[in-house]
Formats: structure tokens, sequence, C-alpha cells
């Protein structure tokens, strides 16, 4: 049988934590990881960069056979998603799909607020972009959404800083100056796929009050009733139970990283772009 993967796309370590939620709800599936490292962070980069280094990633993706795409990375779902569904991916073929992180989010977070008000924590690209706002308003209008932009945290996590006493006090003051300028809030939604490396320690920061909304899970649960909604895509997709990674960096630097995402080894293959 031909092998038809699932394509998981980040620029760099943080769609790990997507990855991971998928193979826990859906392990049977064959599975293919880029992450653009060599190229991270995106969240600063223009639009149009941003959209030039995801079609590429795109691009690779299907030359490895992939015919569904998730783009987990907010950043690149923000500047280049839209685009490239409605610009590109009609010479691709009908049968190709490219899908988001964006979207599934913002149709289940307006169901946990009691205050009706919540707040976004993301890169500076997906704060500036107003993506999450958009989206919320249409699905929840009369919600109260406030947004953070925390350019620090994903350098920290890819440098394994984190948990320094340095970088707590940096989060630390992320988060408390948030929450004082926005106290009614009473659900954050982590907006960058590298954060849940950080779920414990904000939850900490936060306490009961505040629920801590990441992406993975929200992000499988809505693959598996999207698959079932489409049962032909579903059939073409292999299930052999693998998964296949490629980075743009130095894959032993890779895999070394990437245990902090998925808590086991693995072992990459780099590419080029």
């Amino acid at each position: 049988m031909k092998k038809i993967p699932i394509g998981v796309f980040d620029s760099g370590y943080g769609g790990l934590t997507i990855l991971a939620e998928l193979l826990k709800k859906m392990p049977d599936y064959d599975y293919v990881y880029f992450g653009d490292n060599a190229r991270a962070p995106y969240g600063n980069r223009s639009f149009d960069v941003v959209y030039s280094y995801t079609l590429e990633a795109v691009d690779f993706l299907f030359k490895q056979g992939c015919e569904l795409i998730i783009i987990a990375c907010n950043t690149a779902s923000a500047k280049a998603l839209r685009t490239i569904q409605q610009t590109d991916l009609p010479r691709y073929g009908t049968n190709k799909r490219v899908l988001g992180v964006i979207r599934p989010c913002t149709e289940y977070i307006g169901q946990v607020t009691n205050s009706n008000s919540i707040g976004i924590l993301g890169t500076e690209g997906t704060v500036n972009s107003n993506s999450y706002p958009i989206e919320l308003k249409k699905f929840f209008p009369s919600l109260h959404v406030a947004q953070h932009a925390c350019p620090m945290w994903v350098p920290l996590i890819e440098n394994n800083m984190h948990n320094t006493e340095a970088g707590k006090l940096i989060i630390k003051s992320d988060i408390e100056g948030f929450l004082s300028e926005n106290p009614t809030i009473d659900a954050l939604v982590l907006a960058c796929t590298h954060y849940p490396v950080l779920l414990d320690y904000i939850k900490q920061l936060v306490g009961e009050t505040v629920q801590v909304v990441p992406q993975g899970e929200i992000v499988a649960d809505k693959l598996v009733d999207y698959l079932a909604r489409h049962e032909k895509l579903n059939a073409t997709l292999s299930k052999g139970g693998s998964v296949d990674y490629y980075t743009s960096e130095n894959s032993v630097f890779f895999d070394k990283a990437a245990a902090t995402f998925l808590h086991r080894k693995i072992q990459s293959q780099h590419i080029a772009l």
C-alpha cells in the first residue's frame, strides 16, 4: 500500500507538542514532521517572508506524499495559511488539504470562560495579525479578547533556559503584568505551540481561577472530527504508525532538543529548502 502520511509543519520545535497529541489520539496513522529550525523563529518576520517559508515547507511535505498538512505554527497559520489555501492549493490538486491551528482553538475557547473575558499569549507575529480576535468574533461576538506578545519565550524554550531563574522571571513578568491589566480574564490561550512546555509553571503563576488552554489536545480532537466528516480523505491516509522527522537545522542538534517536547528519543534527517 502506498504511504500517504499526515504532514505536520512548524517553524521549529513547537509543533512537536501538536504531534504528540495527534500520536495519542491517532496512533495508527503515518506522519511526517518538518521543523524549519534553521530559519526560526518566525514570530518577528514579515507576512511575505513567513508566507514564502511556509509555502516551501508545504511544497516539501506534499513531495513526501502527504495529502493533508497541519500547519502547527500559530505565526504561519496567521500569516500564510489563508493565502496558501486560496491561491496556491488549487495547483496541487483538489485532493490536497492544508489546515491550521487557529480556527480549531477559536471554535473551542469561548466555551470555557465564565467571565466572558479571555487572554491570548503568543508571538509578536500572531498577536499583530489579530487572527485570534477576528476568528473569535465569528463564533463568540460578545467575548472580550485581550492579547499579549511574549517575544522572549520561544528563544528561552529552544535554548533550554525557561527553567532558569532568569527565564522564570521573564515569564512571570509577562504573566503578572498582563493579568494585572486585564483582571477579568479567566481563561488563557497558549497561542504558540512552544508554550505548553511552560504549562505547569504558568498554571502555578495564575492559580486556580484562570484556566490555561494549550492547543494540542484541541487540534487533535478537531482533526479526528474533521476526518470523520471527510471519509474519502481519511480512507486514503496510510496507517502504519510511523513518524518521519525532518529539520532544516543540524539533525543531531534537533534530535537532542526534540526530547524536551516529545520526552523520547527520535532520529531526524536534515534537508535544505
